[in-house]
């Protein structure tokens, strides 16, 4: 996601909303309110059902957010020297890895999966636990998929728009995904309850700090904040599961 390997992990909570915005900087959306109907997503079935409530979740999320993990984050950014928020998120990425890797050979994809073994391998040795990512100096590609894209390779098809609360975008499909991803992370291995706690809480935080610099996208380019996270987020799924290749025309 930028220059310090942040992870494809999916769980950055309330912030996902400002992931959404990131990526549409990639071209991947509109800068209007787009319409709740017609179009692909009528096409698709990705009508927005449970709009009223996804409406109510998102001002939570958006709300927590401004409360809680911006300014939290701003503290983290002022606090922790750059080189140490590098080597944050690089073990972070390194972590995220490992799921990386599953998922690119569960999909079929054997020479990316071994290169993200190898990332993992590289990283978590040479790189001292993943403190520094040697395996992009020396040529091993970072991908990103996770089981929500996997499944939607599969065949699966997305399911209605749902905003999971603290955990924001999602659909049906992605939100299962995202739930066994969850349960089966690394981090969630660890036996001290505090330990776990803690370094969930510090990736986080780096994630939200990680897109200080983007958020602001979001409010210059929405006339409906609501509907550009929605349809920038279905657009970019989208985009992701047929690789650019949509049978949908996009």
């Amino acid at each position: 996601m930028n220059s310090r390997g942040r992870s494809g992990w999916r769980s950055i909570s309330a912030v996902m909303v400002l992931v959404v915005a990131a990526l549409a900087a990639g071209g991947c959306a509109t800068t209007r309110a787009p319409s709740d109907s017609g179009g692909v997503f009528s096409a698709l079935g990705q009508v927005d059902p449970l709009e009223p409530y996804n409406r109510a979740m998102f001002g939570f999320n958006d709300a927590l957010d401004k409360a809680v993990l911006k300014p939290v984050a701003i503290a983290y950014q002022k606090v922790v020297p750059e080189t140490g928020r590098v080597m944050i998120g690089n073990v972070f990425a390194n972590i995220g890895d490992v799921w990386v890797s599953l998922n690119n050979l569960l999909q079929g994809r054997f020479r990316d999966g071994a290169s993200d073994l190898g990332r993992v391998a590289l990283n978590s040795t040479v790189g001292i636990f993943g403190l520094f990512d040697v395996a992009t100096d020396l040529g091993l590609e970072k991908h990103y998929e996770d089981l929500g894209l996997t499944l939607g390779r599969w065949g699966a098809l997305p399911g209605p728009y749902v905003v999971l609360p603290l955990f924001g975008p999602s659909t049906l499909r992605d939100g299962i995904g995202f739930a066994v991803q969850y349960q089966t992370d690394p981090l969630q291995t660890i036996d001290s309850t505090g330990q776990r706690n803690n370094l969930t809480a510090l990736r986080l935080i780096d994630a939200r700090e990680g897109l200080l610099a983007t958020e602001k996208m979001l409010d210059a380019a929405a006339l409906d904040r609501y509907l550009f996270v929605r349809d920038s987020y279905l657009q970019r799924r989208r985009y992701l599961v047929y690789e650019g290749n949509s049978p949908y025309g996009e």
